[in-house]
């Protein structure tokens, strides 16, 4: 299984009417994929992971022996000088398959952290995107606010001089302008915080600036939810994937506690004996051997069994329980995403409202009736509204992005 591989999650971008715009988030989470150090540090893992598959397809050592005899004990044949021994023990049959079988399950175990870990990112990714996006609409809608407030304080002035108002609610709009200047170079900083943040997803440099979508609506229609996905979900599939690994780590276990099978050659070095002639003097003796390693005492591999099957009840519990949050927490977010839907339905009824209130007193100037009392109470729902549609259409998105990471 190779490490590169095209993942095919669906990045929410309904509703986007600019395309390029589009392509920015998907090119940010590329980006990320590529160079962020966590998606890094697991697909290392798993290199290192697979790469133990040659660590265990090895039999045990070859052991050599060479004695010398200081005392030579005195054979019929010969005086015995030296002696030189080979052994090999083999593990019973299907043993080494069993460990390359066993370690290859836990290299799949440590791949299912790379698509987990890249699911999360492109989330994150995402999330930072809408954040990003979200602030910057707000401090549009405060500069366009602070704007309004000028044309007010203009008109303010203007009736200060006819004598329709007073000085005090002149200073009344200056100091609403002062807040609200006050609120949008504190979202810079926060703009920047999160610029930060989202750079550092994709291991680059600070402050490298990142382009947001101008503007961002909630579509007409949601995509679909296809909660059967939720069972085959990277978080529940890692759970098959350790089940696997103990199923082969029982197998394993059953084979190590078969017998072992040694194959060995003994050679005795024997001098000849002197001053005597016979056929077998000083005839050296070879001796090939085979031995059997029995685990006559067990009890190792009996508890090794019951441990497997403890962690494999164990393992089921747990998946069950990710599958229960999990499921949890699609229908927060699904549910979440439908009352964004209706926030961001009645904002846009409360604004054309208010701005049509802000009409009736635009009109009331004109015939020098006009209340800057109510000038900055509109203003100010007016703000409330807009900034709450803001809201909505971030959640929506956040939403989305979690039933993406959940589902697709």
């Amino acid at each position: 299984m190779k490490i590169l591989i095209k993942y095919s999650f669906i990045v929410v971008f309904v509703g986007i009417s600019n395309f390029s715009q589009a392509q920015e988030l998907q090119s940010l989470i590329d980006d990320a994929f590529a160079n962020n150090p966590e998606i890094q540090k697991f697909e290392l893992q798993y290199k290192i992971a697979s790469e133990k598959v040659n660590e265990v397809n090895v039999i045990p050592n070859t052991e050599f022996g060479v004695g010398y005899f200081i005392s030579e004990p005195e054979t019929r044949t010969g005086a015995q000088r030296f002696k030189v021994s080979a052994k090999q023990m083999l593990p019973w049959f299907g043993t080494i398959t069993s460990r390359e079988n066993y370690v290859k399950s836990l290299a799949d175990t440590k791949y299912q952290d790379i698509v987990i870990a890249k699911r999360k990112l492109m989330a994150s990714v995402s999330q930072s995107y809408y954040n990003l996006y979200t602030n910057q609409a707000k401090q549009n809608i405060l500069g366009e606010n602070i704007k309004l407030l000028k044309t007010y304080e203009t008109m303010a002035l203007t009736s200060v001089e006819i004598g329709k108002a007073s000085a005090v609610d002149v200073l009344r709009l200056q100091m609403r302008q002062n807040d609200l200047q006050q609120l949008k170079e504190i979202l810079e900083q926060q703009f920047l915080s999160e610029q930060t943040y989202l750079n550092n997803l994709l291991n680059r440099e600070n402050d490298v600036q990142i382009t947001i979508f101008d503007s961002l609506d909630i579509p007409e229609v949601d995509f679909e939810i296809n909660s059967e996905n939720l069972s085959v979900h990277p978080e529940l599939l890692k759970f098959d994937k350790l089940y696997q690994s103990i199923e082969k780590s029982e197998l394993l276990n059953q084979k190590e506690s078969s017998p072992m099978i040694g194959f060995g050659l003994d050679y005795i070095n024997v001098a000849e004996r002197p001053n005597m002639d016979f056929s077998d003097n000083g005839k050296d003796i070879v001796m090939p051997m085979v031995s059997v390693s029995i685990p006559i005492f067990n009890k190792k591999y009996k508890s090794q069994t019951k441990q497997n099957d403890l962690q494999q009840q164990e393992i089921t519990a747990q998946k069950q329980e990710r599958l229960n949050a999990l499921e949890t927490l699609l229908d927060k977010a699904n549910n979440e995403r439908i009352s964004a839907r209706i926030s961001y339905a009645t904002q846009t009824k409360n604004l054309q409202q208010a701005k049509d209130a802000e009409d009736i007193l635009i009109k009331s100037y004109e015939t020098g009736t006009i209340d800057f009392n109510d000038v900055l109470d509109i203003q100010e729902l007016q703000l409330k509204f807009q900034m709450n549609q803001i809201e909505s259409v971030k959640t929506y998105y956040v939403q989305s992005t979690i039933i993406n990471y959940l589902i697709q």
